[in-house]
């Protein structure tokens, strides 16, 4: 009997849809050092999938299929989804990211819950939050951090 989940995956793996999934394949690679696993192109020649991993974790790609309502968040003007992605350092990955062609929407800082982090928004229109945890913190210390934090959570530098 095989597993229910295969070796390698997690119960749960981001599935993006890219406008052009082959161009999203190369900007994952040198923004997030991404390693790709597999590619499967359709007879009409856009990708029917692919799975990269990043970090460890597996993220699979497809291109946009309009005709069966697989939209890319550039086709739905956004996306309210963030892909959370830890790093060693940061500072270096979001960097990294934004000379690959990401565009920064939260500068990387110190927040109140322990973690340097930030957010980006990918050239496919996928948000990222990368971040590097620094310190283990209680919830009340946590709690504490953020209700002394100049009233907005989100910027906060303790």
């Amino acid at each position: 009997m095989s597993q229910a989940i295969p070796p390698g995956m997690t119960a749960i793996t981001p599935h993006l849809t890219c406008r052009d999934a082959v161009e999203a394949i190369d900007f994952y690679k040198q923004a997030f050092d991404a390693s790709e696993e597999a590619r499967l192109a359709s007879p009409d020649g856009k990708l029917a999938h692919a799975m990269l991993r990043i970090g460890g974790a597996c993220v699979m790609l497809v291109d946009e299929y309009r005709e069966q309502g697989m939209l890319c968040p550039l086709s739905l003007n956004g996306s309210p989804v963030s892909i959370h992605l830890y790093v060693s350092d940061v500072d270096a990955t979001v960097a990294q990211a934004v000379a690959a062609g990401a565009h920064v929407t939260m500068p990387v800082a110190d927040m109140f819950w322990g973690d340097r982090y930030g957010r980006l928004v990918d050239p496919f229109g996928h948000h990222w939050s990368v971040a590097t945890h620094q310190r283990d913190l209680s919830p009340e210390e946590i709690a504490a951090a953020m209700m002394s934090d100049s009233g907005c959570p989100q910027a906060g530098t303790k």
